[in-house]
């Protein structure tokens, strides 16, 4: 009887532990709320001094604390840590703000964050500076990118869309405004197709102008037709539609240059030099212009398609350079867009502020996306596996840059995202000889009511 109780013992012993490691590799989060989260926090309350030690972020204390613990206690002065705020659990990890000590300064916590991730035992240690002599950490406890999960909540507002998770958690907002134009790169199957559409999912339920030029016949965009004011989907039907669109810039600069004719009496906040001070009435809506496969514009065979190409470049540079204060901004997307492509490149290239690299082929293409803005990202991009489709590096003019992926979301999920919000396209004149054919939605016949009874005599 006690060997039976024993085996009991072992085997429930196994079967708990054993059910702990296949929910934490199945279900992450499951695993964090139930085991991860108060183990981590036991784990930080337990060892916060002596880490803080460890890693070199204690100071001498002040004199007259010294003076107050030798009076007091009699004991050995201790170097003082920065003062912990509370802690605030998370869905993924855990939040908590530290005072810095005079003489300390975010970049001393942040070159320490690995050492406090393997101390603590969570997956990552994010820094983020909240005000001077006050920082957040904020501790992810499993790989949140793996299945990626969006935040329920978002801070999103007019021409800004969620359209990715961040490795902190935090979730990825495309905002136009803060970054009107912006340069998608990967390779076949990285995921560049589900960002785009992402993005076209999350501008479909806003007053926005959405127009597409797609030179791979339409595969990519044309899903999306009911949404779209204009669609191009080859060279030709491209090199007719972008000088419309610099026509439809000038005439919003003509609008913006007329509100300036500033009479007397004018209050100042209706003085503007971009269409967001026009009043709301007055205000044209914005633009946004999806370039997919951006290299079929420039790759040309004959001298007369060469034409076309450098009218088209110009015109695309023009509408990067002058679009914003215009309300047309740029999604530009490709597999690669370096110099070789042709005159034009680079300096379109430099006028897209924000840069997003999926997967690429080689470490040029890397270079060609975050080279010339963070290079510190080009081998965080090098390494993104084929088995994480999706996943991306993003980075930014200031030199910083994170790893993000995107939410998996169904071309149909999407088109019928689309076909529900048709009706908020803003209608714009010029553009409707290049809206695309959208063929009708078939109509299911439900046959008759009740069946046919045979009549007999």
């Amino acid at each position: 009887m006690t060997d039976l109780v024993t085996w009991a013992e072992l085997g429930g012993s196994l079967a708990a532990i054993g059910g702990a490691a296949y929910v934490r590799h199945a279900h992450p989060a499951a695993y964090w709320s139930t085991v991860g989260l108060p183990v981590s926090v036991a784990r930080l309350l337990a060892s916060y001094s002596s880490t803080m030690d460890a890693c070199g972020l204690t100071v001498e204390p002040s004199r007259w604390r010294a003076l107050a613990v030798r009076a007091t206690t009699r004991r050995e002065v201790r170097p003082v840590p920065p003062r912990r705020g509370m802690i605030r659990p998370t869905s993924t990890g855990l939040r908590l703000r530290l005072r810095l000590a005079p003489g300390q300064e975010p970049a001393d916590v942040a070159a320490s964050a690995e050492r406090l991730r393997h101390a603590w035992g969570v997956h990552a240690v994010y820094v983020r500076d909240v005000k001077p002599g006050v920082v957040e950490l904020r501790l992810v406890g499993f790989d949140v990118l793996r299945k990626v999960r969006m935040p329920r909540r978002t801070d999103a507002g007019p021409l800004q869309v969620p359209v990715a998770l961040r490795e902190d958690a935090t979730a990825f907002v495309r905002d136009y405004q803060a970054v009107p134009h912006e340069l998608v790169l990967g390779a076949t199957l990285s995921g560049k197709s589900m960002f785009l559409r992402n993005l076209l999912a999350g501008l479909a339920a806003q007053p926005v102008v959405l127009v597409g030029i797609d030179c791979k016949r339409g595969v990519e965009l044309a899903p999306f037709a009911p949404r779209l004011s204009a669609l191009a989907t080859d060279p030709e039907q491209a090199a007719e539609l972008l000088p419309v669109l610099v026509k439809e810039m000038e005439d919003r600069y003509d609008l913006i240059k007329a509100r300036q004719g500033i009479a007397p009496g004018t209050p100042d906040e209706e003085i503007t030099s971009d269409i967001w001070g026009l009043p709301e009435g007055e205000r044209p809506a914005p633009i946004v212009l999806f370039v997919d496969e951006v290299a079929e514009l420039f790759l040309v065979a004959t001298r007369k398609e060469e034409e076309r190409r450098d009218e088209m470049v110009t015109q695309l540079i023009r509408l990067a350079q002058l679009g914003r204060a215009a309300g047309i901004y740029l999604e530009v997307c490709g597999q690669r867009f370096g110099a070789e492509l042709g005159k034009g490149a680079t300096m379109l290239r430099a006028q897209l502020t924000g840069r997003v690299c999926h997967r690429v082929n080689d470490e040029a293409s890397a270079k060609m996306a975050l080279g010339d803005i963070a290079p510190e990202a080009v081998w965080a991009a090098c390494a993104i596996a084929a088995e994480l489709p999706g996943l991306a590096v993003v980075g930014d003019t200031s030199g910083g840059w994170s790893r993000i992926r995107t939410p998996y979301l169904s071309l149909a999920d999407a088109a019928a995202t689309c076909r529900d919000t048709a009706h908020l396209a803003p209608d714009v004149p010029a553009l409707t000889p290049f809206h695309p054919y959208v063929p009708p939605v078939p109509v299911k016949d439900s046959g008759p009511v009740a069946a046919p009874e045979t009549v007999t005599e």
